[in-house]
């Protein structure tokens, strides 16, 4: 069973989602209404040919930080001049990246215009940041998302040279102010990398942490 949201600003109970995590549709994608969702859990996934869908997984697909897995390869790049890296300096070109990047099999993108907007208006707010990967002055990977306290939310990532992707989530992890990485839904490449699924309890707790430079 899922809800359907009106311009009120509310959300059920995400354990009322059901056997996909799907909780709600419609409502719109205000800064306000962002986030609420992700404070309570939830995020936005839909595609141009469908209203707002908001998601709450009974399962969540994380990283923490401290448990990342950097095989002797990747710890070679990142320990060589491969890559630069930086915080917040374009995250408009991170997300319209992530919005156009190939992704083999897949068709389409969910990061739609809406979704751009929104998430850019949320950087501006301060509540939306994105992890650059440079080589020399070419942009060549990235990663974008919404901090919530002690947790980087995980939106989306690109990636034009081998490996830098993955250079971009090891540099995320590596700072040390998040006590959780939240990947929303499985994949391979994150799962190489150590992911793995933690109850929606134990997410909603660490999600309600303060953040570790508080």
């Amino acid at each position: 069973m899922f809800y359907q949201l009106d311009d009120e600003l509310w959300f059920p109970n995400p354990e009322l989602a059901d056997v996909d995590g799907l909780l709600a549709v419609g409502g719109d994608l205000t800064i306000e209404r962002l986030l609420l969702a992700y404070n309570h859990g939830i995020f936005p996934w839909y595609s141009e040919q469908t209203p707002i869908l908001w998601y709450s997984p009974h399962q969540r697909f994380v990283i923490y930080p401290d448990r990342i897995k950097v095989t002797k390869s990747m710890a070679k790049v990142m320990k060589s001049d491969s890559f630069r890296f930086s915080f917040n300096q374009c995250f408009a070109e991170v997300i319209e990246n992530c919005a156009t990047i190939n992704r083999g099999e897949e068709h389409g993108t969910w990061i739609t215009a809406e979704m751009k907007q929104a998430y850019i208006a949320l950087h501006v707010a301060g509540y939306a940041h994105s992890v650059e990967v440079w080589q020399g002055e070419n942009l060549v990977g990235g990663l974008y998302g919404v901090v919530i306290n002690s947790v980087f939310c995980g939106e989306s990532m690109f990636s034009k040279a081998s490996n830098a992707s993955k250079a971009a989530m090891i540099h995320l992890c590596k700072t040390g102010k998040f006590n959780l990485i939240d990947c929303q839904l499985h994949n391979d490449h994150l799962g190489s990398l150590g992911g793995e699924f933690i109850s929606r309890e134990l997410y909603t707790n660490i999600l309600h942490e303060q953040n570790l430079e508080d």
